[in-house]
Formats: structure tokens, C-alpha cells, sequence
């Protein structure tokens, strides 16, 4: 049986829920965009407004006042976007069971078994629209397509820049429509992959879906395999409800608001961080066996940095154990430049229930006394017991207590 998806894409939803949020907004530019005080002056979302001055997602701040010095410029309130998404699920769940969440503000919804309630695909992407904007006060766009991917970059490159909001991608569509599309407009075709498929002579979606699929498997494993099946619309995965509920890695990244060129610096952050994973990792009852560390300089152009992983012998929810571990990594592969950001992420996760306890390493007292402190700051707060480094200069985690996502509440 064919199927039939929608990407279901909230059009500049930080930006959006914040002018229904403030009606004053409702006809000025708005851009949501973080603190510049502590280094995160980057345009989150514009809304549609705002954008025909020419200001661009993920822009500087400065940049886009430049362009548009009559902007309204909002800082993000997460947990109120981490609410209306949640609210937009719940519509959608009254046209088919079948809703998985892809981000915040993108949602995949198969409607194979309810379509025949309605005439049309379109007509019935259009009930969707307009029940979310009478119920939410934000516009979508939608794409619609046999599988997730289609769907996706219909959406992406073709409802967003039409006046309806609506597109499909289909077989019979796929090499009017997709193909003569740049190679960076495929599903999963970054910065990097675009310079590799261009150097091979693949300018276009359509070349790559020509190219011998032997070729590309044999340059990149299975992953050049992966693109050449995106590149003519074959994709066999499921939309799948609460699939951001089962976690392979749980991770904290952070921004750092100036450069941390010193190593006692550094080991601060990569503490707090770990006492962060390790937390989240109790909380839903995990063990994880690969640590991870993400290191980014400030040197961007150049990408230096690193991320290295190691895998223990056995599994930890201890953040004690996760620091030892992300410290060794750094100590081993960081060359002295300027770090601008840190992630610590820990992986191979199970249930600790799973685990078979070592008759020489017991860790289980030590993971007592780490869930009572756990509890002391889910109650008072996650600044009620911290290390004392955490109080120095290089500390943050008084800072992004009082955050969600690296951005305000």
C-alpha cells in the first residue's frame, strides 16, 4: 500500500509564537536572537517580515540590525516554544495516530489510513494548516510525500517558497521537480559532502541519482549508498509516535560566552558537563558505556577541533567516571587553541537494570549518594549543591540553571 506523509513545518516559529505571545509585535519585524552579553548574539528565527529585508537565520546580530535597524528583537522563551509544539502534536494526533516529532517545530504525520476522509491531499494538508493557525496562531507549510524524506524536501524547497504552502514530491514528480535542484538541497548533504559530491562532478540531485550506486558505496560505505537512495526518493522508514522518547546517546553541548585557552579553564566546564549527562542519565534510569567529547575552537573557517570517543569496560551513570574519561580525551587530542565550545555525551545506553554488577567495582553507593543530590536539586534547584570550581570565573552552570537549551526559559 502507498503512503501518504506530511511534514508539517511551523514557518518561523520562534519568531511566530512570539508575536501571538505580543500582539504589539504583530506588524513590526521580529527576530528572536540571543544574548550578545554572552556570546550568543545569533538571529534564531525571523519572522517572514523581517526576512524581506534580507535577515537570515543564524546571522549576527549585528548583521541583521545593519540591515534593518527598525528590528524588534526578542530573546527566546523555550519553554513556552517546548509548549505550543506540544500543543501543534495534539492536533495533529486527531488526524492519525501515526505523529512523530522531528524538532521542535517540525512534525511528520502519516495520514495513509484517515486520507480517504478527505478528497484531496491538498485539501486535507489545508484543514491541517488552518485548524493549527485558528487553534495556535501560527502558519505551516507542508510537504507531502510516499515516504519521510520526500516529504521533507517537499516542504523544504518547494512549500515553503509557494503561496500555498503545499507541495508534494512523488516517482511521478521526482526528476521534473527534484533533480535539476544543487547538490546541497538533498536531505542530509552538508557544507563538507557538497565540496566531496561537487569535486566527483555531482552538481545536481539528478547526477547524483544517476551516478553508479557501486561508485559512491565504494568511496563511502554504506553512507554513499544512503545518498544515492535519498536522490531518487527511496526511503522505507516509518513515521514512529514518541520516537524522541528512546534515546541512543544523551549529551550537553554549551557555547562558551568568551575563548577558555587554559586547561584549568577547560576541566571546569568539561566537569559541569559531565555532571550534567550523568544527571539527565539517572534521571531516566540509563547506564551508558561511550563517553564522547566535542571540542570547537574559535576558528571556524579552518574547523579546528575535534570529537573523540572511548568506550569503558563497563557501564557508568556516574559523572565522576564521565569526567575522568572526557579529560583523558582532552588532554590526548586538544593542541593548545582557543576552545569556544564543549560537549560531553554519553552513549550505548541500557537500562540499569541490565546491568551485571562486578565482584571487585560496586559502584552502587556512590550511585545512591549521587540520586539524593539529584533530588536535593530537583526540589531546590539545580544551583543548590555544586562543585566549588563552578564558582570560579570559568564556571557556568549558575548561568545555564536558569536556561533551557543554552536560551532563556
Amino acid at each position: 500500500m502507498d503512503r501518504t506523509i506530511f511534514l508539517v513545518d511551523m514557518q518561523s516559529f520562534y519568531a511566530s509564537v512570539e508575536k501571538v505571545s505580543q500582539p504589539e509585535l504583530q506588524n513590526k519585524p521580529v527576530i528572536v536572537a540571543g544574548d550578545p552579553k554572552q556570546r550568543s548574539g545569533i538571529v534564531l528565527a525571523a519572522c517572514p517580515l523581517a526576512k524581506t529585508y534580507g535577515v537570515k537565520t543564524a546571522e549576527p546580530l549585528w548583521q541583521a540590525k545593519a540591515k534593518c535597524p527598525e528590528l524588534e528583537v526578542v530573546q527566546p522563551h523555550m519553554s513556552l516554544y517546548l509548549k505550543i509544539s506540544y500543543q501543534i502534536t495534539k492536533i495533529l494526533e486527531q488526524y492519525s495516530d501515526l505523529v512523530e516529532v522531528y524538532s521542535v517545530d517540525e512534525q511528520f504525520i502519516d495520514v495513509t489510513y484517515t486520507l480517504h476522509l478527505f478528497e484531496t491531499k491538498e485539501q486535507l494538508a489545508k484543514q491541517i494548516h488552518d485548524e493549527i493557525v485558528d487553534s495556535i496562531g501560527v502558519e505551516s507549510r507542508i510537504g507531502i510525500g510516499p515516504n519521510k524524506v520526500l516529504a521533507k524536501m517537499a516542504c523544504d524547497n518547494f512549500a515553503k517558497k509557494n503561496r500555498m504552502g503545499i507541495a508534494e514530491l512523488n516517482p511521478a514528480n521526482l526528476e521534473k521537480l527534484l533533480w535539476p535542484l544543487p547538490i546541497d538541497a538533498l536531505f542530509g548533504v552538508g557544507s563538507r559532502m557538497k565540496e566531496h559530491l561537487i569535486n566527483m562532478g555531482l552538481h545536481t540531485i539528478g547526477n547524483l541519482a544517476q551516478h553508479p550506486v557501486k561508485w559512491l558505496r565504494k568511496r563511502w560505505g554504506i553512507n554513499g549508498e544512503v545518498l544515492w537512495r535519498l536522490a531518487n526518493g527511496i526511503d522505507q522508514s516509518p513515521v514512529v509516535p514518541r520516537t524522541h522518547q528512546t534515546q541512543k546517546a544523551i549529551g550537553h553541548h554549551m557555547t562558551l560566552p568568551r575563548d577558555y585557552d587554559t586547561r584549568a579553564e577547560i576541566y571546569v566546564v568539561i566537569k559541569e558537563l559531565s555532571e550534567e549527562v550523568a544527571r539527565r542519565v539517572r534521571k531516566q534510569n540509563y547506564l551508558g558505556l561511550t563517553v564522547s567529547i566535542q571540542v570547537q575552537s574559535n576558528n571556524f573557517q579552518e574547523r579546528q577541533g575535534f570529537n573523540r570517543q572511548l568506550t569503558l569496560t563497563d557501564p557508568t551513570q556516574l559523572g565522576r567516571v564521565i569526567n575522568r574519561v572526557a579529560r583523558c580525551l582532552f588532554d590526548q587530542y586538544w593542541t593548545g587553541y582557543p576552545v569556544r565550545a564543549l560537549g560531553i555525551a554519553l552513549s550505548q545506553l541500557m537500562p540499569k537494570a541490565e546491568r551485571q554488577m562486578s565482584l571487585f567495582d560496586d559502584p552502587t553507593d556512590e550511585e545512591q549518594l549521587a540520586r539524593i543530590i539529584d533530588q536535593i536539586k530537583e526540589k531546590y534547584g539545580l544551583t543548590a549543591i555544586m562543585s566549588a570550581s563552578s564558582l570560579s570565573k570559568a564556571g557556568q552552570a549558575r548561568v545555564r540553571a536558569t536556561k533551557i537549551g543554552g536560551h532563556n526559559r
